[in-house]
């Protein structure tokens, strides 16, 4: 192995913890061969409070400095003048764009409708109806207004394009719906002038823009291919909490968060899965580790070198191929416990490594 890359390790609260232990447990170097330094950042709500969420942004900076980093579900505090959610403090210090959210069907586990392939939702991270200025006014009638100003940019909305089209062709999959231009031309029409640049750039992705309340009446019938849906920031927020549910459970998804460089190219990713922290399971070691072990696996294709890649490939098929055979967690109707699903994903990963190895084979399937 060469000179390690650095991963940054953000830590978390009660099981979100305990799930961010399981992931770093296969992506050990002496199981992936892929050479990792692991620099760990405590952002537990006591830590948060501790420093003043100071060491929220130094995670943040050392993720921008690394390029990668992988988090734990955190604790959001109720309390008005408490440190808050880490999230937006991270996605704004990161420089974070897009956000990716990927559900994928489980074996064994009951999608709504027929629906089988994989949908990612790419959202914008930033702007839109997020951090908008609000207020209210009195007009001469003496009702009450409330206004909302909220903006996007051109710059923006090329992201969430540039990394739908990606997206779409690594899944094999099309870049589906898109906001509502009709109703606004020249605040949403921007978005969908990017999709139909993107499109022009990357012809050999297939294409089907989509007014958003015609999206989501057809992702609940949809029983076809492989989808990627451009979004603005809250209609993304929205429609990937529903996708993620289409198939059953969000044990199977994972979250990325990008930052870009001047061509559109990934400088930094921050992955997590979308599941909270869920204080009821903490230290029963009964917990679904999935979600989290495939935001690890999501790390690896954007560092620099071919065995990264595989061994990406080599978690997610390891970790779906055990599910699909029954090794299954409480949540999937099963009754292997947190470290033992672990365990078996381990072994799978070791072996394909060491089988594709035998055979010579480095190809990188997605």
């Amino acid at each position: 192995m060469g000179a390690p890359q650095k991963l940054v390790v953000m830590e978390g609260d009660q099981t979100g913890q305990e799930l961010l232990e399981e992931a770093l447990r296969v992506l050990d170097p002496q199981i992936t061969g892929v050479p990792l330094e692991f620099v760990r950042f405590d952002l537990s709500l006591e830590n948060r409070r501790n420093t003043k969420n100071q060491v929220v942004f130094e995670a943040a900076a050392a993720n921008v400095e690394a390029g990668f980093g992988i988090k734990a579900a955190t604790i959001t505090p109720e309390g008005a003048g408490d440190v808050g959610s880490p999230n937006a403090l991270l996605r704004e210090a990161i420089g974070g764009k897009v956000i990716i959210r990927t559900g994928r069907r489980l074996s064994g586990v009951r999608p709504v409708a027929g629906i089988h392939a994989p949908i990612s939702v790419v959202r914008m991270a930033v702007d839109d109806a997020y951090n908008a200025r609000e207020y209210r006014e009195t007009d001469e009638s003496g009702d009450e207004i409330a206004w909302r100003v909220e903006h996007i940019s051109r710059r923006n909305c090329r992201a969430v394009a540039e990394v739908a089209f990606q997206q779409a062709r690594r899944m094999n999959a099309t870049v589906f719906g898109g906001p509502k231009w009709t109703v606004s031309p020249v605040y949403e029409g921007l978005l969908k002038e990017e999709m139909d640049a993107a499109a022009e750039r990357n012809p050999d992705v297939r294409y089907k823009p989509m007014l958003i309340d015609a999206l989501y009446a057809a992702l609940i019938s949809h029983e076809g291919d492989a989808l990627v849906v451009p979004t603005l920031n809250r209609d993304g927020d929205a429609l990937s909490d529903m996708v993620l549910q289409l198939f059953g459970s969000i044990a199977g998804a994972e979250s990325q968060l990008l930052a870009f460089d001047d061509d559109f190219r990934a400088s930094a990713v921050m992955a997590e899965a979308p599941h909270g922290t869920a204080p009821t399971l903490q230290g029963k070691n009964v917990a679904n580790p999935l979600a989290m072990i495939l935001a690890g696996a999501s790390v690896l294709p954007y560092m620099a070198g071919e065995r990264a890649a595989m061994a990406s490939r080599a978690i997610y098929e390891g970790a779906l191929e055990a599910i699909a055979e029954g090794v299954r967690t409480a949540d999937l109707g099963g009754q292997t416990m947190m470290d033992e699903f672990t365990d078996e994903v381990i072994r799978r990963v070791r072996t394909k490594l060491d089988v594709w190895s035998a055979l010579g084979d480095t190809t990188v399937r997605y």
